[in-house]
């Protein structure tokens, strides 16, 4: 665990780490195997740890037989890690104290315009990615994740435009794309009995599965099974 890229990362930032950040992928691979998930999407910064459950469950079906499924990493081959919009050096984070480095899903139209348009670019005012460009070629990539088009073919698109048009752009597809989700969240806060009814009936479905999971287990390790 303590050779875990994530763990190592955050580890030299600070003089202590707790043990949470330490068992975090085997909490991940817990949560992933006793559901029997068997497509899992990722960043490419957490394929690592997902690697550590396939590992995990593999030992535990050679020496049990088969009881796990192992699962498959599900990596977007666009915006699979998405940069600060403040600083594209490190991945944009909800832990992040500058609120204007992130895009939450229930930002209202204003806010995301607000935030992109304030987002970091580089140098220049070319659209196109590189890695003497990491600001744009973060906007990029999120513009090609929105749109489903290359970022070949909108570094054509914005060829010859400055950074104001490609911010506006950028902030289109934002919003087009979040918009959905954040009015079906207004929708579903409004409605306390509904959303308690959500939570219910997705907490019963995967109770019935975990048990289903901790009883194979538990039979096969010799455990002695605990009542529902």
């Amino acid at each position: 665990l303590e050779r875990m890229t994530q763990f190592k990362d955050k580890a030299r930032k600070h003089q202590s780490v707790d043990a949470g950040l330490l068992f975090y992928p085997v909490l991940m691979a817990a949560d992933i195997l006793l559901y029997n998930a068997q497509l899992v999407p990722v960043g490419d910064d957490q394929k690592q740890h997902l690697e550590l459950a396939r590992d995990l469950a593999e030992k535990f079906n050679h020496r049990y037989s088969d009881t796990f499924h192992i699962p498959e990493p599900f990596i977007s081959k666009v915006g699979s890690r998405i940069m600060s919009l403040q600083d594209p050096a490190v991945k944009m984070s909800k832990s992040d104290p500058n609120l204007a480095s992130m895009v939450y899903v229930t930002d209202r139209p204003d806010e995301i315009r607000k935030k992109i348009m304030s987002a970091v670019t580089d140098s220049g005012s070319e659209v196109r990615a590189g890695e003497d460009k990491p600001g744009v070629t973060n906007l990029l990539t999120i513009l090609s994740a929105c749109t489903g088009r290359s970022v070949a073919t909108l570094e054509a698109e914005f060829s010859g435009k400055g950074y104001g048009d490609f911010k506006k752009g950028v902030a289109d597809a934002v919003v087009a794309t979040l918009d959905p989700v954040r009015l079906r969240y207004d929708e579903l806060i409004k409605d306390r009995e509904e959303l308690g009814r959500i939570f219910k009936a997705g907490a019963e479905q995967a109770q019935a599965v975990a048990y289903r999971t901790l009883s194979k287990v538990n039979r096969k390790v010799g455990f002695v099974e605990r009542p529902r």
